[in-house]
């Protein structure tokens, strides 16, 4: 014992490295033995639902899994598979994965996809962008869009599971957690954009649009990695030097918001007996002559020219309420007028709440909007963090228009939020 206590006092630099180094791997053997436990009891939840009986008569449910091995650079297949793949299988769900080998890929897919009782999206925004997009574009999306959407988050920015499912620091209790909520059935309305180019065709988004200096910056903080945690501040701070005053000039029409429409009733009502159809179509024959339409107001359109450091257009399923009486997307116009050093600082903020709307800026609800831009203007639109060419485009809002699984947690937080 001596000895061993010598050798440590002579060698006490290696002996510091050597206590620190078993102290990180007993540290990183105790996360990963935590991470099977989470993955044991999720399976085991999940393992109730396939044991539920159903009768011969009733087929299993199909989910079509559209899966983005590329997000999460390149780990998300991996954790696709060991963390959400064993709950899904284990759920008694007619499981088929559909991987996605190139960027543009879903939206083809989904022309082609057959009938299916669940939609599940593994990734991230760009994957749900394409989703949605390729969704909401075949023939027959009215009826395709009621079909029920789950999202597992795999991808770097995952926008819609801040709304779905609780913040969560462990990605392994975050995934089993949004897995588990496609299982217990809860869904919840998302508001949906339709954003239209003069030629092109419309692209869906569930977050929102944004188009200024502070998106411009935001995608260049990964070329300046090497600065670790200053890499955001730098990537504005050179974008500051570049050019400035930043200056974002455009022509903006909106309309206000609209009258939410009550619920439609979930089941199909109950064909009416013979007679009665024939009761009521002889009524309305023999019935006073019908009364000529009355006209329809013309709409009332404002107009607003516009000089930003960025605009942005989004959603309301961030601060999701249930039971609002108006449907609208928000419309924020930042002012232009900000020192370098206010663009460094709101940029770091950005990063974290692309759609903020700091103080001194002009927000706008509408339900639909065209934003004209001048010729030759340059520069990209991010749209769910997806880039586009910037184009004269028109945005439509469609209210409530996906039901995505959300957990019953969450739904019950939104609900009690709004009686407050």
């Amino acid at each position: 014992m001596a000895k061993v206590l010598a050798a440590l006092r002579n060698h006490w630099k290696k002996s510091t490295f050597g206590a620190c180094l078993l102290g990180w791997g007993g540290h990183w053997l105790y996360g990963k033995h935590c991470d099977n436990l989470l993955r044991r009891a999720a399976c085991q939840e999940a393992q109730a639902f396939g044991n539920e009986l159903i009768p011969a008569t009733v087929p299993l449910k199909k989910a079509t899994v559209f899966l983005n091995p590329a997000a999460c650079k390149g780990k998300a297949g991996n954790l696709f598979e060991k963390n959400a793949a064993p709950i899904l299988h284990l759920s008694g769900l007619d499981v088929t994965v559909v991987k996605t080998d190139y960027e543009g890929q879903a939206k083809k897919l989904l022309e082609l996809m057959e009938n299916t009782d669940l939609i599940i999206i593994a990734g991230g925004d760009g994957t749900v962008q394409e989703v949605i997009t390729g969704l909401l574009r075949r023939a027959d999306e009215a009826a395709f869009s009621k079909i029920p959407i789950g999202f597992i988050p795999l991808g770097k920015t995952c926008t819609l599971s801040h709304t779905l499912y609780p913040e969560s620091t462990n990605q392994v209790q975050h995934i089993t957690n949004a897995t588990l909520a496609i299982l217990k059935g809860e869904t919840v309305p998302l508001d949906v954009l339709q954003i239209k180019g003069e030629k092109e065709q419309p692209v869906f988004a569930v977050s929102g649009l944004r188009w200024g200096s502070y998106r411009d910056a935001g995608v260049k903080v990964s070329k300046y990695w090497y600065l670790g945690p200053l890499k955001t501040k730098a990537a504005h701070f050179f974008s500051a030097f570049k050019e400035w005053p930043q200056k974002h000039q455009a022509a903006l029409m909106y309309l206000g918001p609209t009258e939410r429409p009550p619920e439609e009733p979930e089941g199909k009502p109950s064909r009416p007996p013979l007679y009665v159809r024939l009761y009521r179509r002889l009524r309305s024959y023999w019935s006073s002559p019908k009364e000529f339409p009355q006209e329809v107001a013309p709409e009332d359109w404002e107009e607003l020219k516009l000089s930003t450091i960025e605009l942005s257009i989004a959603t309301r399923n961030r601060q999701l309420d249930l039971t609002r009486t108006e449907d609208f997307m928000d419309i924020c116009i930042e002012a232009e007028s900000v020192s370098k050093g206010e663009f460094v600082h709101r940029g770091s903020q950005k990063m974290r709440d692309p759609h903020v709307c700091p103080e001194g800026s002009q927000c706008i609800q509408a339900s639909r909007c065209i934003l004209q831009l001048p010729e030759g203007t340059e520069g990209s639109f991010g749209i769910d963090n997806e880039e586009y060419e910037a184009m004269p485009v028109e945005v439509k809002l469609l209210p409530r228009k996906l039901h995505f699984f959300c957990d019953p947690r969450m739904r019950e937080q939104m609900l009690q939020a709004a009686v407050q």
